[in-house]
C-alpha cells in the first residue's frame, strides 16, 4: 500500500483495485433477492472484480481481478449433490422467480443443483451470468441488465 493510503478500504497493487473478501461479503449482504443482482454485480464491478464462479456443492466462491489476482471464499453451506442430468427448462423458470424477487439466495442455489448447475460464472465486465453443467458445458447464458450505468 502506498504511504498515506492507511485509511483507504481499497488494497492497490500497481495502481489497480484489489478487493477483499470481506468487501465482497458486505455488498453481498445488501442482496434480499434476485432483483436486487444488477445493482450487486456493478458495485463489487466497481471494487475491481472481473468476474467469479461460484460452486453449487458446497458454496465455494472463486473471484478474479486484474493481473490475475484471486482470492476464494470458504465454503458457505454442507456439502450438496448437484444432479448429473441437466434441466435447462427448470433452471429458467428458477431463474425467471428468483429476477422477480420469489426466492432467496440459499433457495436458487438448491434449485441450481437440483437443476444440475455444477457452477455459475458472473463476468462483470460483459455483464453475463453463465450456468454451466458437471461436464462443463453450458447450460444457459443470461444478460445482466446493466441500465443507466
Amino acid at each position: 500500500m502506498a504511504p498515506g493510503r492507511a485509511g483507504v478500504n481499497l488494497l492497490y497493487q500497481n495502481d489497480k483495485k484489489m478487493f477483499t473478501v470481506q468487501q465482497i461479503k458486505a455488498v453481498h449482504a445488501t442482496v434480499r433477492s434476485g432483483a436486487d443482482f444488477p445493482r450487486y454485480v456493478r458495485e463489487i464491478r466497481d471494487l475491481g472484480l472481473i468476474k467469479y464462479e461460484f460452486m453449487l456443492e458446497d458454496g465455494r466462491t472463486v473471484y478474479y481481478g486484474a493481473d490475475n489476482y484471486r482470492v476464494e471464499a470458504p465454503p458457505i453451506y454442507p456439502f450438496r449433490i448437484v444432479n448429473y442430468i441437466p434441466l435447462v427448462e427448470q433452471m429458467e423458470q428458477n431463474i425467471r422467480e428468483h429476477q422477480a424477487g420469489k426466492s432467496d439466495f440459499l433457495t436458487i442455489c438448491a434449485q441450481a443443483a437440483a437443476a444440475g448447475v455444477q457452477h455459475w460464472e458472473v463476468n462483470t465486465h460483459t455483464m453475463l451470468c453463465t450456468y454451466y453443467d458437471k461436464n462443463g458445458r453450458v447450460m444457459i447464458t443470461e444478460p445482466i441488465p446493466d441500465e443507466g450505468y
